[in-house]
């Protein structure tokens, strides 16, 4: 199928794109950066934008920038980028959640800003993004704006970002010393998009855990942290037992209907794969504690 006709800009710079968003603020726009999300639903009809604007020549969007503490990482860099990063591989669980995304093909071209602003309900990154305590970094008409990514996810498709923002970059924290991340998931075999994924971030003080950060996509209309699990966990001491015992409260806030249902799986079935992998991604950060 063919989309339909629609207006075409190729903007040099943010401000730039900046403008363009107000100036067809009236109209159905979209904002297009590796395109594997935009032009499929373009294709299939489910999109049918008046305006697009392709920010794949704003330079100051690409590229990954390590400091002590945190490692930013712009907008339009590629999967592939990122999962092949040392830096991002040793001191955060994004890599480790962009190495799960598609294909080879995807991962070269897909980028990480267009998978957080998409908001798929479930895309890999934004649990990993969650776990992270990342910032998102947005350029709007009123000048630069900074969004915790736990304010960032609200439902399917639709995140904090207002609709003259750009996402410009992701500022991702260094995991602390003595602590460990993983990002575990069951993926759907039609199509390599999580059922359900699980990113687990764990901070230690010797063998207590002293904080715990556990997100999932794939279950739910957005990435969510899982608040009852995470408190099971905080101020424990590790043993063999402790992954089960939290991953049963995966669900304690969960209403019925907050679960996906669809023809790849039921939302009881997504209620049972949510505390299995949440008990894996537990045991797998745990077991990278030494």
């Amino acid at each position: 199928m063919y989309p339909s006709s629609f207006e075409y800009y190729s903007p040099q710079d943010v401000e730039a794109a900046v403008d363009l968003l107000v100036e067809h603020s009236e109209e159905d726009v979209e904002l297009m950066a590796g395109g594997h999300s935009l032009l499929p639903a373009m294709k299939s009809g489910l999109s049918n934008p008046d305006v697009i604007i392709d920010v794949e020549d704003v330079d100051s969007l690409y590229g990954i920038d390590h400091g002590d503490e945190s490692s930013t990482v712009g907008a339009m860099t590629t999967y592939a980028t990122v999962a092949d990063d040392d830096v991002l591989g040793r001191k955060t669980i994004v890599s480790e959640a962009a190495a799960e995304i598609g294909d080879m093909q995807i991962r070269n071209a897909g980028t990480v800003g267009g998978n957080i602003a998409h908001a798929d309900p479930a895309a890999d990154l934004p649990a990993a993004v969650l776990v992270s305590d990342a910032t998102i970094h947005a350029r709007g008409r009123d000048g630069e704006r900074t969004i915790p990514a736990t304010d960032f996810f609200e439902m399917m498709f639709t995140t904090a970002l207002a609709e003259d923002e750009v996402l410009t970059r992701i500022e991702i924290p260094h995991l602390e010393q003595e602590s460990a991340a993983a990002y575990i998931k069951k993926e759907s075999p039609s199509s390599g998009y999580a059922l359900v994924g699980v990113a687990a971030v764990l901070e230690t003080d010797g063998e207590t855990i002293t904080d715990a950060r556990i997100a999932a996509n794939g279950a739910f209309d957005h990435a969510m942290r899982l608040g009852p699990t995470e408190d099971v966990l905080t101020g424990e001491p590790i043993d063999a037992d402790l992954a089960e015992q939290a991953a049963a409260h995966a669900t304690d806030d969960v209403e019925s209907y907050m679960l996906m249902e669809d023809t790849n799986a039921s939302a009881e079935f997504r209620s049972h794969l949510l505390e299995v992998y949440t008990a894996r991604a537990i045991e797998t950060a745990v077991s990278r504690l030494g």
